[in-house]
Formats: C-alpha cells, sequence, structure tokens
C-alpha cells in the first residue's frame, strides 16, 4: 500500500506572516515563508488520513485537496493542532460515517473539554462533527497500515509523534526520550519541528533539532513548526545536505 505525505502547514501557532508584522520574513515574496498552522495529509491509496486538525484546516483542504477523510491522528491538544476540528464534519455529511480519532487519553479528554458541544445531546441535524475517540496506548493500525506512536516531550507536555514504515512525524518537541530514540531507528525521512533560531522552553530550536536530526541518521529530515524568525531561504545555520526546511504543499511519497 503506497502513502503520500502532504505538509498542509509548516508554521507555528500564529502562523506566518505574523498579524501587524512587518520583518522581512512576513514581508517576503518566497511563498516557502507563508506559513500556515502545522499539520499533515496522509492519502493511503483510496483513504485519507489527518494529523492534526489545525486552525487553518479549511483553508488547507481548499488549497491542497481533501477528497474524503477516514482518520484523525493527533498529536497534542494545544489550539494550533485541534482548532479545525469542527470542519471535519463536511465528510461526516458526505460520507455518512463516524470518523475515528485517535491520540492519547489526555490529549482526548481535552477534545472533549474543547470540543464539549461535539459529545453532549442535540443539535440534530448535523450540525456538528460525528466522531469515534480511540486512545492510543502502543502501536496500532489505521487504514491497513501499521502506526508506531513517538511519545515525546513539548516542555512538561506529552506529545504523540507518529511513525508509519520509514516515515516518522514529530512536532511540537523540546526533548526525545531514549526509548523514542530508538523507536525511530531506521526512518528514512523525518518531518521534525524546529521554532527558531534562538532557545525555547518547549520546542527544539533549529540548532537542537540538527542535533536530533543528525543522531536519528533519516536520510532527508525536513523542519517544521517554523516561526518567523525563520527565512527559508536564507538559513542563519548552515544546513546540511540531508536537512531542509518544510513548507506548506510539500510532498512525499513512499511505497
Amino acid at each position: 500500500m503506497s502513502l503520500r505525505v502532504t505538509m498542509l502547514g509548516s508554521g507555528t501557532s500564529s502562523g506566518v506572516p505574523v498579524i501587524g508584522c512587518d520583518c522581512a520574513v512576513c514581508t517576503s515574496d518566497d511563498p516557502r515563508n507563508v506559513r500556515s498552522r502545522a499539520g499533515l495529509k496522509l492519502e493511503f491509496d483510496d483513504a485519507v488520513a489527518l494529523v492534526d486538525t489545525p486552525t487553518d484546516l479549511r483553508y488547507q483542504a481548499l488549497r491542497f485537496g481533501l477528497p474524503r477523510l477516514d482518520a484523525i491522528l493527533f498529536t497534542h491538544a494545544h489550539a494550533d493542532h485541534i482548532f479545525g476540528l469542527d470542519d471535519v464534519r463536511i465528510f461526516n455529511f458526505r460520507q455518512r460515517q463516524v470518523i475515528p480519532c485517535y491520540g492519547s487519553q489526555q490529549t482526548l479528554a481535552a477534545l472533549r473539554r474543547t470540543f464539549s458541544y461535539v459529545f453532549e445531546g442535540g443539535a440534530v441535524g448535523g450540525g456538528k462533527p460525528r466522531l469515534d475517540l480511540r486512545v492510543v496506548q502502543g502501536p496500532f493500525e489505521i487504514l491497513g497500515r501499521a502506526v508506531e506512536p513517538i511519545p515525546v516531550l513539548h516542555g512538561d507536555l506529552p506529545v504523540l509523534g507518529y511513525r508509519i514504515g520509514e516515515f516518522a512525524y514529530v512536532t511540537d518537541c523540546s526533548h526525545i526520550p531514549e526509548m523514542s530514540f530508538e523507536l525511530l531507528d531506521g526512518v528514512e525521512v523525518l518531518i521534525l519541528g524546529a521554532l527558531r533560531y534562538t532557545r525555547h522552553p518547549t520546542h527544539f530550536s533549529v540548532g537542537e533539532a540538527l542535533a536530533a536530526s543528525s543522531r536519528i541518521g533519516a536520510r532527508k529530515t525536513y523542519l517544521t513548526h517554523l516561526a518567523h524568525e525563520v527565512d527559508h531561504a536564507a538559513p542563519r545555520l548552515q544546513l546540511p545536505p540531508s536537512v531542509d526546511f518544510g513548507y506548506d504543499g510539500l510532498v512525499l511519497d513512499f511505497d
């Protein structure tokens, strides 16, 4: 079964351009410096999944195409990763089925609080998403493909990355435990969060992400969740040939 990964968004929680900012990146003509909130589309032959439901999901779906939706993997429940959830209800209407959603128990509990209207009675007529929340406690399968959850830390918050075969996605990360480095062994293509060049308490800096990427040893790493401190065409640190900045619309294909 083939896998196509599309980077729907490569930006941090504010998006880039940042509202009201006239810095060189926010006013850049380089389309790679226009970054919506981070998320992925995963296409498995005739089925489609999302990693997170970013705030910009409707815009991303219209821009890059989202013909159907069969599952959602959640990394964590921060606003920029979940606030597009209401937009998935169009797929409930169209496909006439509930959408399974996978995440940690903590993440799913936060979804229930944040989107309480989804899980309460009322709104008969389809005014809210229909979701089946499934707690991730170890390796599982979606749409015919095995998924390995990768536990990492986003400051003090546990976050899940995900590995599917030779591909892995780890965003919003400031620490990768030893066990998770082992789970990433042999990954060929990695998408890894790297907020900015200066240190941050809950995100890898570009330098820290480069060090983690070097240890993981993927053939290719793409950095994501990029703030407006990062100019795609003018890195402040020399990137090795195996590492590039990701961008909205990046497509990766796997057998």
